[in-house]
C-alpha cells in the first residue's frame, strides 16, 4: 500500500466529484461508504485501487501496479486543474446552485478506456440494462482489484477482444454496443490520446471509432479529461431537465443547444449545476421498459 495527503486550496466536494465515476449502485469498480470512496481502475503502469477520504485534508491509499499512478492523479481526480474563472452564471438558478455549492468541480480520470467501456453500453439503453451488463461482465471478464475492497478492476481492451458471441448475449448486449466496444477495444491505446487532446479535438478522435457519437464522446470526455464543453445531447433526460430548469418546460435538443449557449466553451458546467439544482421534469407518462436482450 502507498499513501498520500493533500491539501486542496478550494472547497472540495468529493461525493460530486467521483459520484459520476459510478455506473449504478452495485459497480464492482466502485464503492462509497463511512470508510471513504474507493475505485478500482486499469491505468498505463497496471490495476490499481484508490480510496480517497477527507479529514481535514484528503488522505488517499492505493493498492496494486498502477498505485504510484493512481496518487499521482489524485489532485487532477479531485478537480485541481479545473479552471472556472471565466465562468458565468446567465440564470439564477445556475447562480443560486454555484454559490450553494462551491465544491462542483470537473475532475479527470486521465484514463479513456475506462470511461469509453461503460458509456458505449450505456448507449439507447435504460440505466438498469446497462448497469446490470456492466456489472456482468466486470466480474467475469474483469480481474479482482488489488487491496481489501473486494473490488474488480474493468474488463481490458483484450479482455473485450477475448469475449465470445454467446457471453455478449449472456451479458444482454446487443450487436450494436457489441461491434462499438470490439472496434474501442482495437484501437484503445489510441484513444488515451484524446486526454492528451482534450476538447472537441479529443472528442473528434473518439468519435472516429465506428458506433461512438456524439454522446458517447461526451460522456467519455466528462470524466476522462473534465471537459467543460461536452454537453451529452441525445441523452433521454438531459434536454427535459435542462428545458424545465431553464425555461419552465420540455424542450428538444435544438433548443437545449440554443439555452446552453451563452455558456460556451462551458456548457457542461452548466449542466452540472443545473442537475445539481435538484429541478427535475414532471413525469406524465409509463416509466420506459428495459429490454432484455439474453431473451432474445
Amino acid at each position: 500500500m502507498l499513501s498520500r495527503t493533500w491539501a486542496p486550496t478550494f472547497p472540495l466536494d468529493v461525493g460530486a466529484l467521483l459520484m459520476p465515476l459510478r455506473r449504478g449502485a452495485g459497480d464492482p469498480t466502485f464503492r462509497a461508504g463511512a470508510d471513504g470512496v474507493w475505485l478500482a481502475a486499469t491505468t498505463p503502469a497496471g490495476p490499481g485501487t484508490l480510496r480517497v477520504r477527507v479529514t481535514g485534508v484528503v488522505e488517499a491509499d492505493a493498492w496494486g501496479e498502477g498505485a504510484e499512478w493512481l496518487l499521482d492523479g489524485l489532485p487532477a481526480l479531485l478537480g485541481a486543474g479545473d479552471d472556472d474563472s471565466a465562468f458565468e452564471c446567465h440564470h439564477p438558478l445556475v447562480a443560486e446552485t454555484r454559490r450553494r455549492r462551491p465544491g462542483i468541480r470537473l475532475g479527470t480520470t486521465g484514463r479513456v478506456w475506462d470511461a469509453v467501456l461503460p458509456s458505449i453500453l450505456e448507449q439507447k439503453v435504460t440505466g438498469t440494462e446497462a448497469f446490470r451488463s456492466y456489472r456482468e461482465l466486470t466480474r467475469r471478464f474483469g480481474a479482482p482489484a488489488p487491496g481489501p475492497a473486494g473490488l474488480y478492476v474493468p474488463p481490458t481492451p483484450r479482455a473485450v477482444l477475448g469475449i465470445t458471441d454467446w457471453e455478449w448475449h449472456r451479458a444482454g448486449v446487443d450487436g450494436g454496443r457489441r461491434r462499438a466496444l470490439i472496434a474501442a477495444a482495437q484501437v484503445a491505446h489510441r484513444l488515451e490520446r484524446a486526454c492528451e487532446l482534450r476538447g472537441q479535438e479529443g472528442r473528434d478522435l473518439l468519435r472516429k471509432v465506428p458506433g461512438i457519437g456524439v454522446w458517447t464522446a461526451a460522456e467519455v470526455a466528462q470524466r476522462a479529461w473534465g471537459d467543460p464543453d461536452a454537453v451529452s445531447f441525445g441523452d433521454y433526460h438531459l434536454a427535459g431537465v435542462v428545458g424545465w430548469a431553464l425555461v419552465g418546460e420540455a424542450v428538444d435538443d435544438d433548443r437545449m443547444a440554443d439555452l446552453l449557449a451563452p455558456y460556451t466553451p462551458q456548457r457542461h458546467r452548466a449542466v452540472r449545476y443545473i442537475l445539481a439544482s435538484g429541478v427535475t421534469k414532471p413525469r406524465r407518462g409509463p416509466r420506459f421498459s428495459p429490454r432484455d436482450y439474453r431473451a432474445m
